[in-house]
């Protein structure tokens, strides 16, 4: 049933994707510039070559040519099976599956990061904050989230990077804080990443991680803590949930076994769209903190009209979306047994 079910979904995905390739080609199209400007104003590549490139790959063509050409050879057959050819990366000379292949990983590793903070800390600050009402730690967890919301990402990752590089320098309550300024800035792995043993890499790449992660995560966990605290008020409300409590059930018992399954139910189809915003989400955090993701690359593929490049970004970002909704749904019919039932 679940196999018939993601299949059926998968099927529904194919027309959505092929909407999201038509739109974007169309507006790279429509775009004024040209992919092989920089060839034609260089003198290490002849006319002759850049004309036939330009003939190659049917820049010269209308656009429903064009668009035609790379859907038709986006899968391809030979002797070893299907492959996926995404073109050729004019701005980074290339193919694009060798960049993609590079960058790609970064950027799901950063995402998959911000998710696991987002979720670890949200959750419990809204059942806290439920749980509290109009106390102490509700009025603070409710700021903290309206400051996370207020805050936009690419400030966050500046004020970061500030107190990074120059806060483990000034005193605070008369005591230095050294690790901070040990957290590196920019890249991935430090220089003698190599060396490490496997422990000391993912604890390498961890260190590089906890900067981009962090500034990802605020504004989204912000939004879904203020949530979580909506629904767990809500549920904690119901009938069941007081006659639980008149039954002598324990407070803990009554939140965590009762009242979170049916609170948290609303917020795994939020993981599913949250998932597919990753990408666009992590390009400037990205950017900033320079991290070597997809961030950069995407940004100098749109500046260069780079056509293939951008259209396997979209590509990515439209099955993230549609991995991520699926994702949701099996989670959800996991979670509540009645929408197993329908």
């Amino acid at each position: 049933m679940v196999l018939s079910y993601c299949l059926k979904r998968i099927a529904v995905a194919v027309p959505l994707l092929f909407a999201i390739s038509l739109v974007t080609y169309f507006f790279i199209y429509v775009t004024p510039g040209d992919v092989l400007a920089k060839y034609r104003q260089s003198d290490r590549y002849p006319v002759e070559m850049v004309d036939r490139m330009e003939r190659e790959y049917r820049f010269n063509e209308p656009f429903l040519v064009q668009y035609g050409h790379w859907l038709r050879n986006l899968v391809q057959w030979d002797r070893d099976g299907i492959r996926l050819n995404l073109g050729y990366s004019f701005s980074q000379e290339e193919e694009v599956a060798v960049v993609m292949a590079s960058r790609l990983k970064n950027t799901l590793i950063l995402a998959l990061f911000s998710i696991a903070i987002t979720w670890l800390v949200s959750i419990p600050g809204g059942i806290i904050a439920a749980v509290h009402q109009y106390r102490l730690p509700d009025k603070i967890l409710s700021c903290i989230s309206y400051v996370g919301i207020s805050f936009p990402n690419f400030f966050l990752a500046l004020v970061l990077l500030y107190l990074v590089s120059v806060w483990h320098e000034i005193p605070l309550l008369g005591r230095y804080i050294p690790w901070v300024g040990n957290l590196p800035l920019g890249g991935m792995t430090s220089d003698m990443h190599h060396t490490l043993s496997p422990v000391g890499k993912v604890l390498d790449v961890g260190r590089h991680l906890l900067v981009p992660g962090v500034v990802i995560a605020t504004a989204a966990m912000a939004n879904l803590q203020r949530i979580m605290r909506g629904n767990m008020l809500e549920t904690l409300r119901k009938q069941y949930i007081v006659t639980a409590r008149a039954k002598g059930l324990s407070e803990t018992r009554v939140v965590y076994k009762h009242a979170l399954r049916n609170a948290i139910n609303p917020l795994i189809t939020i993981f599913g769209y949250q998932f597919s915003t990753l990408l666009s989400g992590a390009a400037l955090t990205e950017i900033i903190t320079g991290w070597p993701g997809m961030g950069s690359i995407m940004l100098e593929a749109i500046r260069s009209q780079d056509t293939f490049l951008v259209m396997a970004n979209m590509l990515i970002a439209g099955v993230m979306l549609v991995m991520g909704n699926l994702i949701a749904d099996i989670l959800l019919a996991v979670s509540d047994p009645r929408i197993r039932m329908r």
